[in-house]
């Protein structure tokens, strides 16, 4: 059996590629375990800076696989919130890397799909991506990507996707904040690419420490904001990373 989830490491940069091209990559139990622990191994690589985040074939992820989610449904709800949780728990993982994790997203991005793309800290879509929540219409709830979409897009907004099911092209996704930059589908490598190369020659201490307090403002007023960023700040004084790079800059 092919293995669901391809690693390749080079030059600081950990491709993580969803391969199950024919099922368009749907997330299987399989899948979703071996991409909690590759995650967790990047956590503990020293060597891993970025993490790239893509799919095999024509689609970036198509969602929940569709044939362990019908046999869910003879399972009691404690067993299914627990299966739900381990979905979480790539989410959570994504959100938690100090390290960015950056998602290179063509053909459909759907559900859990789109949800896995549009918790990566970058989402790079090719013109031809199609991002969206359908599960409404299947007469499933898009419930834990609802965590992320919130955020992403405001209320208003994550109702009207969730509730219609509607499919955003990549376009009208970097109107609303979903994606990041789109690119003409034969050039997505290399947008993906100009995107990486900065953040992977960047200093490792303060991408983490920017991460780190981008996601912890979350729910904090503005005065909050500020106190969390004048800590953050001092921190960042104190590292070798910033004492190394301020002295080669004013030496240059």
């Amino acid at each position: 059996m092919a293995d669901p989830l391809l690693a390749r490491r080079a030059d600081g940069v950990l491709t993580l590629t969803l391969n199950r091209p024919d099922k368009r990559n749907a997330l299987s139990a399989a899948l979703i375990a071996r991409l909690v622990d590759e995650l967790g191994a990047a956590d503990l690589d020293a060597d891993v800076r970025v993490v790239v985040l893509r799919g095999e074939g024509r689609d970036f992820c198509a969602g929940a696989d569709l044939a362990e989610l019908l046999a869910s449904a003879e399972r009691d709800m404690a067993e299914n919130e627990s299966d739900a949780l381990r979905l979480g728990e790539v989410f959570l993982r994504i959100r938690r890397l100090p390290k960015p994790v950056v998602a290179a997203v063509q053909g459909n991005a759907l559900a859990g799909g789109c949800g896995l793309a549009t918790v990566c800290d970058v989402v790079v879509a090719a013109e031809n991506a199609r991002l969206g929540y359908p599960e409404i219409q299947r007469g499933f709830v898009p419930a834990m990507v609802l965590a992320i979409l919130r955020r992403q897009v405001g209320e208003r907004v994550a109702f009207d996707l969730a509730g219609t099911g509607r499919i955003l092209s990549a376009g009208e996704a970097l109107q609303l904040g979903l994606v990041s930059r789109v690119a003409p589908e034969a050039e997505l490598d290399r947008a993906v690419a100009a995107v990486v190369e900065p953040l992977a020659s960047g200093s490792a201490t303060a991408l983490a420490l920017t991460k780190k307090l981008l996601y912890e403002l979350d729910g904090r007023d503005f005065a909050e904001g500020i106190r969390l960023g004048a800590q953050v700040n001092a921190l960042a004084r104190t590292t070798p990373d910033f004492h190394d790079r301020i002295d080669r800059f004013l030496s240059s």
